[in-house]
């Protein structure tokens, strides 16, 4: 275990100079618990801990979080993304899919079986993941009513880059979502390529004899009318979406597929503590043989 010198020397909240006693942790301090429990898949209380065995051990004088504490931060807790392997300001390709993290109710495998007896509930993980480095680039959060479309238009006003394309499956096949692609469109960056494909008997939005230049889901719907579907995705490089898939495995092979914390604040900080570990843990390294 390696701990990081400016992490013990920030572990004690500076003085905000307003009324009232100030928070005795930084907001470094409590997302370093918060991963260590993610990443061992810890409750609260054990987490405090071993987070007291690894004091000792390091020798280093802290006060260690209570786990009641770490349960009424993680509700107002702002998580940092580290730094990104892209080049800055660089076009970025955008693949981005959803996956549900359960809370409570029974398993995939007894409601196969047996079916189910009490609620279930999950919550929605939308990533965006950048193809060329594997990583994840923007993460949100919401609850299992929520259409993957509603969440696009939220996610990328947090993508700094310039946009170069997106590439989503059928749920995403909604006006606003091609409208926030568009939108994104700069002066020094054209408008982004968009693989989405069309919904079946999907119909054409703006015909040829309206004015301005015609809709990319329309290109898109007459070429799959020309060649198929099936050789469409493998034209426009649509089997690149299958990043998405792989890196959901690894988010949930790493940190698991459940969430034990009850409110969705608190549910949300600890989906983006491991989308921002993610960044970097867990990254394979591919060697050609």
């Amino acid at each position: 275990m390696w701990c990081d010198p400016a992490t013990i020397q920030h572990w004690i909240a500076a003085p905000t100079g307003r009324r009232g006693a100030p928070p005795v942790y930084s907001d470094l301090a409590v997302p370093c618990l918060l991963t260590l429990q993610a990443v061992y898949h810890l409750p609260l209380r054990q987490t405090q801990g071993l987070v007291q065995s690894l004091v000792r051990l390091l020798g280093v004088e802290v006060p260690v979080p209570c786990y009641t504490t770490l349960s009424r931060r993680r509700v107002t807790l702002t998580v940092r993304w580290p730094p990104r392997v892209h080049p800055a300001g660089a076009p970025l390709h955008l693949v981005i899919d959803s996956t549900g993290l359960k809370v409570f109710g029974e398993g995939e495998w007894k409601v196969r079986q047996h079916g189910y007896t009490k609620r279930r509930t999950w919550r929605k993980v939308h990533l965006g993941i950048d193809p060329t480095t594997h990583e994840i680039v923007v993460a949100g959060a919401s609850t299992n009513d929520v259409h993957d479309s509603e969440m696009l238009p939220d996610l990328l006003p947090h993508v700094p880059e310039p946009l170069a394309g997106c590439t989503g499956d059928g749920a995403y096949d909604r006006t606003a979502c091609y409208e926030a692609l568009l939108a994104r469109q700069t002066p020094t960056c054209a408008a982004p390529t968009i693989r989405i494909p069309p919904r079946r008997g999907a119909r054409i939005w703006r015909h040829g004899n309206r004015r301005g230049m015609g809709h990319p889901r329309d290109v898109h719907l007459r070429r799959i009318r020309q060649i198929g579907r099936a050789a469409w995705k493998r034209e426009c490089g649509y089997p690149q979406r299958g990043l998405a898939e792989t890196a959901m495995y690894r988010f949930k092979t790493i940190f698991g597929d459940t969430l034990t914390a009850r409110t969705f604040d608190a549910q949300a900080t600890a989906i983006f503590i491991r989308g921002a570990r993610m960044t970097h843990l867990g990254m394979p390294d591919t060697v050609s043989v």
